[in-house]
């Protein structure tokens, strides 16, 4: 049996014999200052030749370590950290990436290996290296890349994000070229939503032909289409897609619910496309979670618009029935005052400045509520402390007695239940302050052993008109709070007699507990 004896590179002996000749140098200047230290107590030396010889030495020791120290830097601190980024890139799956060496560097020969052991793994051969997966390494690599693209789908902020982020995560794990997503709209038709990598001149809205071509095989049939080259797209485009002549494309359908919601464009190498049916299930599957992120992303965005809109009409409705009407009486107040100020009638004329006085009061008044009430609630300590905050301003602001009690031991709700709940009370209060005429009011929060829990916002003051509430016409607030307890699942009853004070009742089963957001 043979045995290899592995002898040291004239490189490796070199750097060898350079370090030691230096590490040699820096001990004889160390052994030359230890001398000199002596002399210097014998003082058997002038002081001149002490200092001259002092300042060689210094000039020759700090030469040597300088020396020393890029000698350790370049061949060995380097070539440590260039195998430590060749691992990491292993790991990520860039097996073509090789270590940057020098034939100078003692490490030459290591990263030589290193190079061609990272050249034969399997799939190391870059755009030609997916026919050397057998069925257990494809799989694994599949489940890899797709839980590269669900963490880049995960991690995006917004529609535009999230696209870009799955863009460069696709065109990166497949060897793509070039890569586009097109996005089936509301209306039926088909557009661009992002690209990589191709000449946007060639995919115009006004190329209706080109952006046909590249998607509508695979969204008629519903299936993964493949074009070992781009000849057809590009004699309608006129031109090449790319210089290279080797490239193909691939599209694969999104779909969601069973339907095409959009295609995906691959432009990738021949070699890959021969290939690709070994990964067509893969591609399916990353369609399918870019459909189901896409599909997520429009329903957030709708439900964000529609609470906008919802909380828009409210700030209408409201400045409509409090500020809108102030400013207009002030309006005709003052063309009063102008038409008394030309009577020349001083105490008419003070009265009718003491009646706008009042009116700008009011209308400051309103204001300062509205932006009270619509102010957001952001409070961290919990809701029935939520509740005594609002209760305390209501009671400095309104000088009405207000009693709170509480018979509450629900600590379960999630952030938003308790938002709904500090809201309709808000509301009840505002409508209270703005409509009742009252000088007492009374909030109950209350809990039981069957599941129950019962709050109740009671004021003793003129009530409702039964023929205005529940018409057409019917205060936005009151239909705002009956919108937020359904949403709690819960009922909103308004109970009121003309002059016999208004009693709004919400009735909701205990929600299950659940945790709260941070």
């Amino acid at each position: 049996m043979s045995r290899t004896v592995s002898h040291a590179t004239p490189v490796s002996r070199t750097l060898r014999s350079r370090l030691l000749l230096r590490l040699a140098g820096l001990l004889i200047i160390l052994a030359i200052s230890t001398f000199l230290f002596v002399l210097n107590r014998m003082e058997s030396i002038t002081t001149l030749n002490r200092t001259i010889m002092a300042v060689i030495l210094f000039i020759s020791g700090t030469g040597l370590l300088i020396s020393t120290l890029a000698l350790v830097q370049n061949h060995l601190l380097d070539p440590l950290s260039y195998i430590r980024g060749w691992a990491r890139k292993k790991r990520e799956g860039r097996y073509t990436d090789p270590i940057p060496s020098s034939n100078y560097s003692a490490f030459a020969d290591l990263a030589n290996d290193l190079n061609t052991i990272g050249a034969s793994i399997p799939g190391s051969s870059g755009r030609n290296g997916i026919a050397k997966y057998n069925e257990q390494e494809l799989e694994e690599k599949s489940l890899q890349i797709l839980y590269e693209v669900v963490s880049s789908i995960n991690t995006s902020h917004g529609l535009d994000d999230l696209l870009t982020r799955f863009l460069y995560t696709l065109k990166r794990i497949t060897y793509a070229q070039a890569a586009a997503i097109w996005v089936l709209q509301k209306e039926g038709s088909m557009d661009l939503s992002a690209s990589s990598g191709i000449d946007a001149s060639l995919i115009l809205p006004d190329r209706t032909d080109v952006r046909r071509c590249l998607y509508e095989r695979a969204a008629t049939e519903g299936k993964i289409w493949v074009e070992p080259d781009l000849e057809k797209c590009e004699k309608i485009a006129g031109q090449k897609f790319f210089e290279a002549d080797n490239i193909g494309l691939v599209s694969i359908p999104m779909r969601y619910h069973g339907k095409v919601t959009g295609v995906i464009n691959l432009f990738l190498d021949t070699r890959l496309i021969e290939q690709i049916d070994s990964v067509k299930p893969l591609l399916t599957s990353i369609a399918h979670h870019l459909s189901v992120a896409i599909e997520k992303s429009r329903s957030d965005e709708e439900s964000r618009q529609h609470l906008i809109n919802e909380e828009r009409t409210r700030i209408a409705y409201e400045l409509h029935d409090s500020l809108a009407q102030t400013m207009a009486s002030l309006r005709l107040q003052i063309r009063v005052l102008d038409e008394t100020l030309h009577q020349n009638d001083e105490s008419l004329t003070w009265q009718q400045l003491e009646q706008i006085e009042r009116s700008m009061d009011e209308a400051n008044t309103d204001l300062r509520g509205l932006i009270a009430n619509f102010r957001a609630p952001v409070y961290k300590r919990g809701l029935l402390e939520a509740i005594e905050q609002i209760v305390s301003q209501f009671r400095n602001e309104s000088r009405i007695k207000t009693y709170f009690q509480k018979e509450w031991a629900i600590t379960s709700l999630s952030r938003d239940t308790e938002t709904q709940i500090l809201r309709i009370i808000q509301e009840a209060l505002w409508n209270i302050r703005k409509h009742s005429q009252a000088k007492t009011v009374r909030i109950m929060l209350k809990d039981n052993l069957e599941g129950k829990c019962h709050i109740l916002v009671e004021d003793d003051g003129i009530g409702i008109n039964r023929q205005v509430y529940g018409s057409p016409g019917e205060h936005i607030g009151l239909t705002i709070m009956r919108e937020r307890a359904a949403r709690l699942g819960g009922e909103l009853r308004v109970e009121s007699e003309p002059g016999e004070g208004t009693r709004v009742v919400l009735e909701l089963n205990m929600p299950q507990k659940e945790d709260k957001p941070a």
